[in-house]
């Protein structure tokens, strides 16, 4: 599968004027600048940056880790993540690090360890952790990691994800999850949650999820365990 080559531009939505605007490096093209991919993720500080990270090129899977000034409309290439190489991971940034875990190597879903990311120092560390379902999250790919602030403590979010690739590859559903984990960042603890009400979202891999307020979240669509498309929302607010 070839990605989409677009020599390092992004795209900008401005919600209020309901339009879109390509972003293209102010540098020639000759700069450095992200390799094509898919299967990739990113996240923003906030501010000005926006990190894009791992991913599939035509051929094998990535660990790099790139920043994109929405300013200045330049790249940087930052330090590479720990390996292995993957598709389908999860960043999120928060408190003035970058959050890195889940995805898959080609062979098997990643799990068991939180990758930590010190823009100030461009280093990584990393806190491992049992990936049995019971006192952490097991691997997973294809799924989220999001920041929220639950009573002025920070937590990440994942949730459901997809455990076990299926045969078909990026053709084919695997077996997917509908569990829902948060990791106290201070605490370096995962609790599984509960959520309350008679319904909830089926599992699932392949979709999006953001934050919708400090403790909110918000998942849209995806790929459920029959190969089928899913258009819903959902929303999941943290007490």
């Amino acid at each position: 599968m070839a990605p989409i080559e677009e020599n390092g531009a992004i795209w900008e939505f401005d919600p209020s004027a309901n339009k879109w605007s390509f972003l293209r490096p102010s540098e020639p093209v000759t700069t450095a600048f992200p390799a094509a991919r898919s299967y990739h993720c990113t996240a923003n500080d906030g501010k000005d940056t926006v990190f894009v990270h791992a991913g599939c090129p035509e051929k094998g899977r990535l660990s790099d880790l790139w920043a994109f000034s929405v300013s200045q409309k330049k790249w940087a290439e930052l330090a590479a993540a720990p390996d292995p190489p993957r598709g389908g991971t999860s960043i999120a940034f928060t408190g003035g690090r970058l959050y890195r875990m889940n995805g898959f190597d080609g062979e098997r879903e990643q799990g068991g360890r939180v990758d930590i990311y010190e823009p100030g120092t461009n280093l990584w560390g990393s806190h491992s952790f049992i990936p049995d379902g019971v006192t952490g999250p097991s691997p997973r790919s294809v799924a989220t990691l999001l920041p929220i602030v639950v009573s002025g403590r920070v937590y990440l979010v994942t949730l459901l994800g997809e455990q076990d690739p299926s045969s078909l590859g990026h053709q084919g559903a695997g077996k997917m999850l509908g569990d829902v984990w948060v990791f106290d960042v201070e605490a370096k603890l995962w609790t599984k949650v509960e959520p309350q009400g008679d319904e909830c979202p089926a599992p699932r891999g392949w979709y999006d999820g953001d934050v919708l307020e400090d403790s909110s979240v918000v998942v849209h669509g995806g790929l459920g365990e029959s190969n089928n498309r899913l258009g819903d929302v959902w929303t999941l607010e943290f007490f």
